[in-house]
């Protein structure tokens, strides 16, 4: 007799229920993405499902949208200096926070993660008055600094998980033939958590790429960001390039995701 049908009759129901609603949960997560990447293959000139036909005219019409190419060159240099700024200040603070049982190290932890737990729109607003109060001009500069502060817990939590992992016997073992603690970190810590950086690092850059409301609060007006850039022509004009512009977004997250995963194994990391 199988464990199926040793299971009383209320306890696959529940089973049976729980699974439709995942299933349903996951259709509805989904529904919008592939409504866009169909949408993005029309051979008409507005936003409708179904097209009228099928075409590759609208990603062909993104070599020539450069405010579009403008906008996403900016995101791009944006989210690699955040990205490289968060690895910089993430990893040691990784490593202090592991390495101590203080309540000064768990209070710093706590205090790294609360831009995930602020309201985007209120701290991109907070950010705002901040630099108004300090009469620090709008740049990419200050988006920069703004996408940073919300990119660093990424790279912090990914790096403390690695480095929960690391089996002190081996930084013991290093330090007892005579090692330094840089040449530790260079040769031994390192190498064993640059998947745990990786994962953060990759997680850091795409929030950094996609944000809105800090990008909203932290630009100036002649910076145009990708995000903002397609809300903008939703707004104005129902772009179908738009459409082009989001199936590309999700193709190469997706691929980059797959690379990720084999790579870093990032579903473990982010647990």
């Amino acid at each position: 007799m199988n464990s199926v049908q040793r299971q009383s009759p209320s306890t696959l129901a529940l089973r049976t229920l729980l699974g439709v609603i995942a299933a349903v949960t996951v259709l509805l997560l989904l529904a919008p993405t592939v409504v866009v990447v169909v949408v993005s293959f029309t051979n008409g000139y507005s936003l409708k499902f179904p097209p009228p036909g099928y075409s590759l005219r609208w990603y062909e019409a993104l070599g020539d949208a450069w405010q579009l190419q403008f906008a996403a060159l900016n995101s791009l240099k944006v989210a690699s200096a955040a990205t490289l700024i968060s690895v910089l200040l993430g990893v040691p603070a990784a490593m202090a926070i592991a390495r101590s049982d203080k309540a000064m190290a768990r209070a710093l932890d706590s205090l790294f993660m609360s831009p995930l737990i602020l309201p985007a729109l209120a701290f991109g607003l907070a950010s705002l008055i901040y630099f108004s109060r300090l009469q620090v001009n709008l740049s990419l500069t200050t988006l920069v600094i703004g996408h940073s502060v919300v990119a660093v817990p990424y790279v912090i939590r990914t790096s403390v998980a690695a480095l929960s992992q690391l089996p002190p016997a081996l930084l013991e073992s290093s330090a007892s033939l005579g090692a330094s603690r840089a040449y530790t970190f260079r040769r031994v810590t390192l190498p064993l958590i640059a998947p745990g950086i990786a994962a953060g690092a990759f997680i850091a850059f795409m929030s950094s790429f996609d944000n809105v409301p800090v990008s909203l609060f932290l630009r100036d007006a002649s910076t145009d960001m990708l995000p903002i850039r397609m809300w903008q022509d939703l707004e104005g004009k129902l772009d179908v390039s738009i459409a082009a512009v989001s199936s590309l977004m999700v193709l190469i997250t997706l691929v980059l995701m797959i690379v990720m995963e084999r790579l870093t194994g990032i579903s473990k990391r982010i647990r």
